[in-house]
């Protein structure tokens, strides 16, 4: 089927480009292809999985021939595949492979049923390389410099960064330039959590570093057994030490402009830092994108 975005919010970030430039910021894809490689568990999954983004692909193939069209860097932050699978994995080779792609790993990037495990530092191993063979930049830390524009692309895929991360960034921040950050897990601001809560019942706030005294607010069954305690959003979204020390020294830097993100599936801005304003993208899966003026 051939369509057109259907929300492509224009805004412009203020970075101190060395020559103004434009791209287009997506986010939660969500493919669903599966083939003869895959296991009759994967093909049910992908059954039931395409039935809530049944427009993916084509509103990526309009998001590609609107970039395309209007000569845009295309910044994808995460979720562009719902589950790792052979199939999923080739065609983000294949529509990755033919541009200028910044992209961010999100979380059902490594994701294998959906759901199914505790997702981890361990649980992302056993899918990382197959995952990183198909994606045009390192996905834990990549950074790309585009006309004096430094774009740092961080994993917090579960809600969490580390001080290996931090150590990366740090080396970013001497190079001097003005940064923007792409990560797939909004980081916590305020009014953005409200909102979240709101929208979530309360559960959780499905953002990387909220306080603790929030996150022990959230969801929690403690009849739970022990080795299904994961499943509770207190635990999974609980910030741990390195996380908080990483967003606190990262609010001090001058250097950083804008943080791009997703994962939320709405649209929504609000300041973090004194410098840096945090733009959420809705989900590309339905049409949305930020075409974003960089100046």
């Amino acid at each position: 089927q051939n369509i057109e975005l259907k929300d492509i919010r224009r805004i412009s970030i203020s970075v101190g480009a060395t020559k103004p430039f434009s791209a287009l910021h997506v986010s939660d894809t969500h493919f669903t292809r599966v083939d003869h490689r895959d296991n009759e568990r994967k093909k049910k999954l992908a059954q039931n999985r395409a039935k809530s983004f049944p427009k993916a692909e084509a509103y990526f193939d309009a998001t590609l021939q609107y970039a395309q069209r209007k000569g845009l860097l295309l910044l994808h932050t995460g979720d562009l595949i719902d589950f790792v699978s052979a199939a999923n994995l080739d065609y983000v080779a294949e529509k990755l492979g033919t541009d200028h792609w910044i992209t961010a790993a999100g979380n059902h990037e490594y994701s294998q049923y959906v759901g199914e495990a505790r997702e981890d530092a361990n649980y992302k191993a056993q899918s990382y390389q197959k995952v990183q063979a198909s994606f045009p930049n390192d996905l834990t830390f990549a950074s790309c410099i585009i006309n004096g524009v430094n774009f740092v692309a961080v994993d917090d895929v579960y809600y969490n960064f580390t001080s290996q991360q931090q150590q990366l960034m740090e080396k970013e921040i001497e190079k001097g330039l003005p940064i923007v950050m792409l990560c797939h897990v909004p980081i916590y601001t305020p009014e953005h959590a409200k909102e979240q809560l709101a929208n979530n019942n309360g559960r959780c706030a499905y953002m990387t570093g909220a306080p603790l005294e929030l996150t022990e607010k959230y969801q929690c069954d403690p009849s739970l057994p022990e080795e299904e305690q994961w499943r509770n959003r207190s635990v999974q979204q609980r910030a741990d030490q390195p996380t908080l020390e990483f967003i606190a020294w990262l609010k001090k830097q001058p250097l950083l402009k804008a943080i791009l993100c997703g994962h939320a599936h709405e649209f929504y801005q609000e300041r973090f830092s004194p410098t840096a304003i945090q733009y959420t993208v809705a989900a590309n899966y339905d049409g949305a994108a930020y075409e974003i003026d960089f100046v």
